[in-house]
């Protein structure tokens, strides 16, 4: 029939249309490949046909420009604010591992040990500096002519309490048995001469007795008084037949010297002064304050 589309081989004859009559529109050209269905013609495959449901129509055909990455503007490298393994921190892009504990725990044993050797170490400074001073007096004056009976005569430093006068071994005595009763020694000085066993007892509560041999100089006997009056665990007498003009005593110890001046008398009381007590902590006051 005129105006009538063969039947390809296969296919079943379609009824025969009606061609376009004289002043009728030509039939519309048959669907292209990749284009939407046209009114009047079968759909395309993967393109829905014309008359689909409300929000469904032919997808634009992507333009010149859009869809494609611009010129100078690429997705960001690394791990962005918000994302990656919670509670640890980026830097540079780049996760940081919190610090771990091992480490803190390591500083802080370091500090603290850092802290007791130093304290170790004034600890010892310490101890040779009080050793240093016992030694040589800690003012500069010569102890060279100092006499240890600690370590010469223990036999004789005894401290026995007895009621009958003692002979002691040296004049005046450093140590050894002695009277009950001790002499009082809280910076006393005296003008007559001690009871021996009171003295000594005074030695063992950690005093330094002076002696001077009588006859000393007044200017003399002034500087002696200035070292002791007021100063506890201090006393001073005159002793009658001592050998040098000046003698010092402590429990144990004793230095003789020719003039007040001596440095040697500072540095044997910064030394043996309480120091040398072997009841350390007696007391020096409600003691004997009676001479001979």
């Amino acid at each position: 029939m005129p105006g009538q589309f063969p039947t390809p081989p296969g296919y079943p004859s379609a009824p025969p249309q009606p061609g376009p009559g004289p002043g009728a529109a030509p039939y519309p050209p048959p669907p292209q490949p990749g284009y939407p269905s046209q009114p009047g013609y079968p759909p395309q495959p993967g393109y829905p046909s014309a008359g689909t449901q409300p929000g469904y129509g032919t997808p634009p055909l992507p333009q010149q420009g859009y869809g494609q990455p611009q010129p100078g503007y690429a997705p960001p490298s690394g791990p962005q604010p918000g994302h990656g393994q919670p509670g640890y921190p980026y830097q540079d892009g780049q996760p940081v591992a919190p610090a771990k504990s091992g480490s803190r725990n390591g500083l802080i044993i370091g500090i603290v040990a850092g802290g007791v050797a130093l304290l170790l170490l004034i600890a010892c400074g310490v101890g040779v500096f009080l050793w240093y001073q016992q030694r040589d007096g800690g003012s500069g004056g010569d102890l060279s002519g100092l006499v240890n009976y600690r370590e010469t005569n223990p036999g004789a430093l005894s401290p026995d309490h007895v009621e009958e006068p003692v002979s002691y071994p040296m004049s005046p005595p450093v140590g050894g048995p002695h009277f009950q009763r001790w002499q009082n020694c809280n910076g006393d000085v005296y003008t007559e001469p001690l009871v021996d066993g009171n003295a000594v007892h005074s030695l063992e509560h950690g005093a330094v007795w002076i002696t001077y041999r009588p006859g000393l100089a007044p200017p003399e006997v002034g500087k002696l008084i200035d070292r002791v009056r007021g100063l506890a665990y201090m006393m001073l007498s005159p002793y009658p037949g001592q050998s040098a003009p000046i003698s010092l005593q402590a429990w144990g110890y004793q230095l003789t010297v020719d003039d007040a001046d001596d440095e040697a008398i500072d540095a044997f009381i910064s030394a043996y002064r309480q120091t040398a007590a072997i009841e350390p902590g007696a007391p020096c006051g409600g003691g004997n304050t009676t001479t001979r």
